[in-house]
């Protein structure tokens, strides 16, 4: 049955289980797809479910732009993107041969994506993601430049004792970047005094940019859960037949 959510974007109902298997079933194939030394039919078997797949949802992409409202809202949405990126592959193949085009064919991985629709968790993390987005954005600025500060600092303290290492702040940003996320690979590290001193402080900070996202949407998880737990005692996201 066709029913509505409460911003008004179309829903399947219990045919979303058939998609979710479905979906699945295409990251299966895509997989499938990767082995070496496929035979013609193993190879016939593989495009026809591609053009089964697309088919089916080609089919879901347009019920649910027509029975949304609006309909803009669902084209411009999270998932109407998503949906629309996961067939848009297929018929832009039509007319060029996507095997010169790894790029396009791997924007069928999207389709993992539509996963993110049939579960409450991960629309509770999309909701957590709108509550919280002007807060990331201006976390991802100061991360950039923070980035981009630790990259010119290290070049700064270690360009004339390790040359081959630090040959341009590129060099620095690489590092830059393996530091403040704690990873660490350990390809390069500073030998100077100055270079030690300052690479303690960037860690210190790296600490930080982990820390202040994860409370961020861990806060506007609990909000959008207590949103939600507020819908339904209120029944305000009681479904509509389209």
């Amino acid at each position: 049955m066709l029913k509505r959510d409460s911003h008004g974007h179309a829903e399947f109902g219990k045919g979303e289980l058939a998609l979710q298997v479905l979906i699945f079933m295409c990251l299966v194939v895509f997989a499938i797809e990767t082995l070496p030394n496929l035979t013609t039919t193993q190879q016939r078997w593989i495009d026809a479910f591609d053009v089964f797949s697309v088919a089916v949802f080609t089919v879901e992409y347009i019920i649910r732009l027509w029975a949304s409202r609006p309909r803009k809202g669902y084209a411009l949405s999270f998932f109407g993107i998503i949906d629309l990126i996961s067939i848009l592959p297929f018929y832009i193949g039509l007319g060029v041969d996507l095997r010169n085009l790894r790029a396009l064919r791997m924007l069928r991985l999207f389709r993992i994506l539509k996963l993110a629709r049939y579960s409450k968790a991960m629309r509770r993390f999309h909701r957590a993601f709108i509550i919280t987005k002007e807060e990331i954005v201006l976390f991802l600025t100061s991360t950039f430049i923070l980035l981009y500060i630790a990259g010119m600092g290290i070049y700064h303290f270690e360009n004339e004792a390790q040359p081959d290492r630090y040959r341009s702040m590129f060099d620095g940003l690489w590092w830059a970047v393996a530091t403040l996320t704690t990873v660490g690979y350990g390809d390069v590290y500073p030998i100077t005094v100055g270079g030690k001193i300052f690479t303690f402080v960037i860690l210190i900070l790296g600490l930080g940019i982990i820390a202040v996202p994860t409370g961020m949407v861990a806060s506007a998880l609990a909000k959008a859960r207590k949103e939600e737990d507020e819908r339904h005692a209120s029944g305000d996201d009681a479904d509509e037949d389209g």
